[in-house]
C-alpha cells in the first residue's frame, strides 16, 4: 500500500510541473507548434532568379535586393540580363529564371499563343509625362505628329509597346496608324541613325531621352503619355502558373518586398538616381535629370486591361483576354 501512495505522488508532482511550466509559457509541446508553423510560412523556394532589363523600370526590384527587404522576407534574389522583354518572357517559359520583368505586352503575347500560362504578380511602372517620346533632329521639318506621315519613324519591334504607343497618338491625332515606315532597331542605336538621317524620327524611353538630347540635341515631337495612352500601364513582372502554384508563398514574399521597395523608391529620388547610375550606366548628371515613370505598387486588373484591349484594337491580339483570369493577387497589407 505505501508502495502504491508513492508512485501516486510521484505522479501527482511530475503532472504539477507539467501544468505550471505551462502557465509559465514554457511548454515544448507548444513550442514545437509554433515553430513547426513559423516554418511553413517560409518560402517554398528561397533562391529565386528574375529576368531582367537594365532600366529604369527595376529600381524598385534593385532596391529590395540592395536594402535586405528581399532578404527579410526569406527570399535571395538573382537578376538575369535579358536582350529584351520577348527574351525575358522567353527566359521564363523555359523554366530558367522564376519571375520576368517585361512591358506587359510579350506576357499577353506568349498568353495568346499558348506558349505559357502566365500569371501576373506585380505592377512595375505605369507612363509619366515626358517619360516616352518620339524625338526628331533640332534641324528636321517634322514639327507636328501629321508630319511624321510617310516618314521613317524607329521603334524597338513591331507589336511591342512602343509600336503601341506610336499606333495610339497617331490614330488619335487623325492618321492612319500604319501610316509611317517603321525602322525596328535598339534603343541605343536611334541617337546615331538620326544623327546619320538613316530614320526621321525615333520612339525613345528614358534615359535614353536625356542621353539623345546630350547627343544630338534632338526635340520631341509628341508625347505618349496624352489622350488614350496617358498614365498607360509600361511593365511588371509575372511567373508561370505551374511556378505560381507550386510556390504560393515565395510569390507572396516576393510581392510583399517588391511592394516595399517600391514604396520606398517613390519617397526618395536621391536613392533612384544611385540605382539608375548603377543599372543603366549613366552618368550623375543624366539621372538626375532622367524623367523617371510613375512606379506602381498595386496590381490593378482594371487599369493592366488597358493593354491587351489595346493590342486588340491594333492587330496586335487577335481576340481579347480577361486580365482578371492572369493576376495573383498580392497579400492583403
Amino acid at each position: 500500500m505505501m508502495a502504491t501512495l508513492r508512485r501516486i505522488a510521484v505522479l501527482l508532482l511530475a503532472l504539477l510541473t507539467l501544468t505550471a511550466c505551462s502557465a509559465l509559457g514554457d511548454d515544448s509541446s507548444s513550442s514545437n507548434n509554433n515553430a513547426g508553423s513559423g516554418a511553413a510560412g517560409a518560402p517554398e523556394k528561397s533562391k529565386i532568379k528574375v529576368a531582367v532589363l537594365p532600366t529604369m523600370d527595376i529600381v524598385p526590384l534593385q532596391l529590395a535586393i540592395d536594402s535586405g527587404a528581399f532578404k527579410d522576407a526569406g527570399l535571395e534574389v538573382t537578376t538575369i540580363t535579358a536582350a529584351s522583354g520577348a527574351d525575358c518572357v522567353a527566359k521564363l517559359t523555359s523554366g530558367e529564371v522564376d519571375f520576368a520583368f517585361a512591358s506587359w505586352v510579350p506576357f499577353f503575347v506568349a498568353k495568346s499563343k499558348g506558349a505559357a500560362d502566365i500569371k501576373l504578380v506585380a505592377d512595375a511602372t505605369t507612363s509619366a509625362p515626358g517619360y516616352s517620346v518620339v524625338v526628331t533632329m533640332p534641324n528636321s521639318s517634322i514639327q507636328t505628329t501629321k508630319d511624321l506621315a510617310g516618314k521613317r519613324v524607329a521603334i524597338t519591334a513591331k507589336f511591342t509597346a512602343a509600336h503601341l504607343l506610336v499606333q495610339a497618338q497617331l490614330k488619335a491625332a487623325g492618321m492612319d496608324p500604319n501610316g509611317v515606315q517603321y525602322v525596328e532597331m535598339p534603343f541605343p542605336q536611334m541617337t546615331p541613325a538620326l544623327q546619320a538621317g538613316q530614320i526621321d524620327a525615333a520612339f525613345l524611353v528614358e534615359p535614353f531621352v536625356q542621353g539623345a538630347i546630350k547627343a544630338a540635341n534632338v526635340r520631341q515631337v509628341f508625347d505618349t503619355n496624352t489622350g488614350p495612352t496617358a498614365d498607360f500601364p509600361l511593365t511588371g513582372y509575372a511567373a508561370t502558373a505551374p511556378f505560381a502554384g507550386a510556390n504560393k508563398k515565395t510569390v507572396e514574399a516576393f510581392q510583399r518586398a517588391l511592394k516595399k521597395a517600391t514604396d520606398q523608391a517613390k519617397m526618395d529620388r536621391a536613392k533612384v538616381d544611385q540605382l539608375l547610375e548603377k543599372i543603366a550606366k549613366v552618368d550623375p548628371e543624366t539621372a538626375k535629370k532622367t524623367t523617371l515613370a510613375n512606379f506602381v505598387a498595386a496590381l490593378d486588373p482594371a487599369k493592366i486591361q488597358r493593354v491587351p484591349d489595346l493590342m486588340v484594337e491594333f492587330k496586335a491580339l487577335d481576340k481579347r483576354i480577361d486580365v482578371n483570369d492572369m493576376v495573383i493577387r498580392p497579400p492583403a497589407g
